[in-house]
């Protein structure tokens, strides 16, 4: 039998890898622009951190995690999420004690067991960021920038934020108590998942996207008209951010995210041509969410991404990365020169020049070819003839020019000649 992918999985083959590494480069520099520091946590956790940090009543927590119990007799649990682990960090390593807000961010994988469809796998990756220690409105609007200008690099410019508020725990819970007793009378009409949600979760009724269930939502008042004063003056200043910002916005009365740590703020970022699963980045604020787990009461706000998702949108939009050569320099060898390419391939890439060679032993055609396959900026071309002159043939491949340059010159004329292209690129 051949052996594969586990379902809902996939192998990332150079070809995307390298638009994954562009991107995740992009993340970087973005997030290292906004005072954020990479965190890396492991891809397991304690089972209960996710109970108590996401929720019992999710469907996550329910019906999505990987779970086991180790040779110890330890439940653990393959991370479906990426805040609850972060948190869970900041408690450890006591990094309250530091200067706030802490700002970190991450990119890796994560895992749920879900029904494998575009956009959804059993392992899929994903980036975000969390600011712990303020709660600062601005830091809210912040947390939507930094999707906002990736997506800006990237050109995709009809995504849209849709933003909500779903309270504190005191206001969210008048309006929990609203929707139970305006819901109740017609729970026969609405599916087994909110019949079930209604009494244990009732915000999550609002997400849901059954027919009957939308029927049923009509008409119901917005949590925004249950917002104590706090709330509503914190979820204002949100609004006056974004517009400062000059982000585009609406708001999505039916928006509550699908997690029972979020407070006050919570966004997402849809792009309509991925169809029912629009969202490409969400987010918001969780307040009681360190204190839920064990530690002191921190506000804390954040965002996550997921990689698959947001490659889905682009391939739909066409987009392709610049096109960047993995490889500066080709070597080419004509009759018994070997140990001189293998000296000079090695050499260049000592010197930090990215060089290539064949290893098949083909026509100098052929390894032409190659050269051009790989995108190499020049060839270099050493036959025997060559070799006894102490010379090699350099020609640039773009242009098709050539010229002799000796053995002894050749790293330094070429470490010359791709910074001055590097130069020209950038000016262009």
């Amino acid at each position: 039998m051949l052996a594969r992918t586990p379902r809902g999985t996939e192998d990332v083959l150079p070809k995307k890898s390298r638009i994954w590494r562009y991107i995740e480069d992009q993340l970087a520099d973005i997030f290292e622009l906004f005072g954020y520091e990479e965190i890396r946590t492991p891809m397991f956790e304690e089972t209960e951190l996710f109970q108590r940090g996401i929720g019992e009543t999710t469907d996550i927590v329910e019906k999505e995690m990987y779970t086991f119990v180790d040779r110890g007799g330890r439940s653990l649990t393959l991370r479906p999420e990426g805040t609850a682990p972060v948190v869970r960090a900041y408690l450890q390593h006591k990094l309250y004690g530091e200067p706030q807000p802490v700002k970190l961010y991450y990119i890796g994988p994560m895992f749920r067991y879900e029904r494998p469809q575009a956009g959804r796998s059993r392992q899929f990756h994903q980036f975000g960021a969390e600011s712990l220690g303020t709660q600062d409105p601005a830091v809210d609007a912040e947390m939507i920038a930094i999707p906002v200008e990736l997506f800006r690099r990237l050109e995709l410019d009809d995504v849209q934020v849709e933003i909500n508020s779903i309270g504190c725990p005191q206001c969210r819970g008048e309006y929990r108590s609203y929707l139970i007793d305006t819901l109740k009378p017609r729970i026969n009409e609405m599916c087994a998942d909110c019949q079930r949600r209604l009494e244990r979760n009732p915000l999550r009724v609002l997400d849901c996207k059954d027919e009957s269930c939308n029927r049923v939502k009509f008409g119901l008042k917005p949590i925004l008209d249950f917002l104590c004063s706090e709330c509503k003056d914190h979820f204002q200043a949100v609004q006056d951010y974004l517009d400062l910002l000059e982000i585009p916005y609406i708001i999505n009365h039916n928006l509550v995210r699908g997690f029972d740590y979020y407070t006050k703020t919570v966004f997402e970022i849809v792009y309509s041509g991925l169809g029912a699963q629009s969202a490409v980045a969400g987010g918001g604020r969780y307040d009681g969410l360190i204190e839920e787990i064990g530690g002191p009461s921190v506000p804390a706000v954040g965002f996550a991404a997921g990689m698959e998702r947001l490659l889905l949108t682009l391939e739909d939009r066409g987009w392709e990365p610049p096109v960047t050569s993995g490889t500066a320099v080709y070597v080419a060898g004509l009759g018994e020169t070997r140990k001189a390419v293998v000296d000079l391939v090695f050499g260049l890439r000592r010197a930090g020049i990215a060089a290539e060679m064949d290893y098949l032993n083909r026509s100098l055609r052929a390894q032409m070819k190659a050269a051009n396959r790989l995108n190499a900026v020049w060839t270099v071309i050493i036959g025997e003839d060559e070799l006894e002159k102490n010379q090699a043939v350099v020609r640039h491949m773009e242009s098709g020019r050539q010229e002799e340059v000796p053995l002894d010159d050749l790293k330094d004329w070429l470490k010359e000649q791709l910074a001055a292209n590097s130069c020209q690129g950038a000016e262009e």
